[in-house]
């Protein structure tokens, strides 16, 4: 029996399947040194996982509502007024499993067959195909090191038809660390509201942030905005809950619940008693995470100056996230024992076979002149791994 053709069109998830294969190599006994996870190298904090451990002793394992606890929804209310300026109902938020999870209500429940989601390119590899798995087609707005990896208002017009939808937005930015500034948004949020289409605001990097940068929620500008705004976080990469699985959304009344109808019938509720860790997250102490953000701080400023210090290599300081994404184009063209480099997925195959450092080629990002380096490990594996990629990438002619 042949595949839909929803299926058939889906691609693999490139980050997913390096980070499988240098957890295999490693498995086998290989020294492998790995810049691939796009999650953090800490523990949860004691706090959250000691909240979930004692909702497990005390019985809280059954379903909850499809949506989320009213708990956990009123910390996630009280985050979104404290941090980002933004005033919503509990009935307007959606917790789901993953803030993955979370994008993908969001995209059904808004998107019909033929209609255009823009995506700023690089992007992160799940956008365009969950805009492709509900019906719609991606639309890219190409990026560089030029504009600091953000597609300015100007920019995104020019990619705006009758048939758009949507416009992804994701600050800071998988794969580039790009941070967009409170007027490059206004910008973006007036072209929104004039064209009347939808924005999707991934801002689940929002606390990793640096340089004094500041991370602005486009839908804290301006009431019309709000309304056509689906604002999305999660827990995964500001607490180092990767595994726990907690995303939501908050939306308008009328998106939210279709977001929950939807939910309703493909997972349900998340985790009963992750969710119980999420409340400890939200509304406990943050010195785990603030902490966290210091080491990436450190840990970003070595591995740029160690990846500029490499012929060929040149990349420039991202604003936030823990991810790098220098562009390798001045290495294409040469070789070693017979093997070209023509782009970033040969260079991370040469890279893995020959000095056990993996790395994310930029192709899946719409980007086949950069990779993607995560410095979510420790200095001294992001040290060892640099050097191995400096010896490797002198052997080249």
């Amino acid at each position: 029996m042949p595949l839909s053709e929803r299926a058939k069109n889906v691609s693999p998830s490139t980050t997913l399947a390096i980070t499988a294969q240098a957890k295999a190599m490693t498995a086998e006994g290989i020294d492998v040194v790995s810049f691939a996870a796009g999650e953090p190298d800490f523990d949860t904090p004691g706090n959250i996982k000691a909240a979930a451990i004692q909702s497990l002793q005390a019985g809280f394992t059954k379903y909850t509502p499809t949506t989320g606890i009213d708990e956990l929804k009123a910390a996630i209310v009280k985050k979104l007024a404290a941090d980002n300026g933004l005033e919503y109902q509990k009935s307007q938020i959606v917790v789901s499993i993953g803030a993955k999870h979370s994008l993908y209500n969001a995209f059904l429940a808004l998107m019909n067959p033929g209609e255009e989601a823009i995506i700023p390119a690089p992007y992160w590899v799940t956008y365009p195909e969950q805009a492709k798995l509900a019906g719609g087609a991606p639309v890219y707005v190409r990026t560089d090191e030029s504009t600091g990896f953000v597609a300015t208002a100007g920019m995104t017009a020019k990619a705006v038809t009758p048939r758009t939808k949507i416009l992804v937005l994701n600050s800071p930015s998988n794969p580039t660390g790009g941070v967009y500034t409170r007027k490059q948004l206004q910008e973006i949020a007036d072209l929104a509201v004039s064209k009347n289409f939808h924005v999707l605001s991934d801002e689940i990097y929002e606390k990793l942030i640096y340089d004094g940068n500041e991370h602005v929620s486009i839908a804290s500008l301006g009431p019309e905005i709000k309304k056509l705004t689906v604002t999305i976080n999660g827990l995964s990469k500001s607490y180092s809950m990767t595994g726990w699985r907690l995303g939501y959304a908050a939306a308008e009344p009328e998106i939210a619940s279709a977001m929950g109808r939807i939910q309703d019938h493909s997972t349900s509720n998340p985790v009963s008693f992750a969710q119980k860790g999420g409340v400890e997250a939200l509304a406990g102490p943050q010195d785990e995470t603030n902490r966290m953000i210091g080491e990436f701080d450190k840990r970003r400023k070595v591995m740029v100056k160690l990846l500029n210090e490499i012929p060929g290599i040149s990349c420039a300081m991202p604003g936030g996230a823990f991810y790098v994404f220098p562009n390798v184009s001045g290495l294409v063209g040469k070789s070693w024992n017979g093997k070209a480099i023509t782009d970033s997925d040969s260079l991370a195959g040469y890279l893995l076979d020959e000095a056990k450092v993996a790395v994310i080629p930029g192709t899946g990002f719409g980007a086949p002149n950069n990779m993607r380096l995560s410095y979510a490990t420790g200095m001294q594996a992001i040290e060892k791994g640099l050097h191995r990629i400096a010896e490797a990438v002198a052997k080249l002619k």
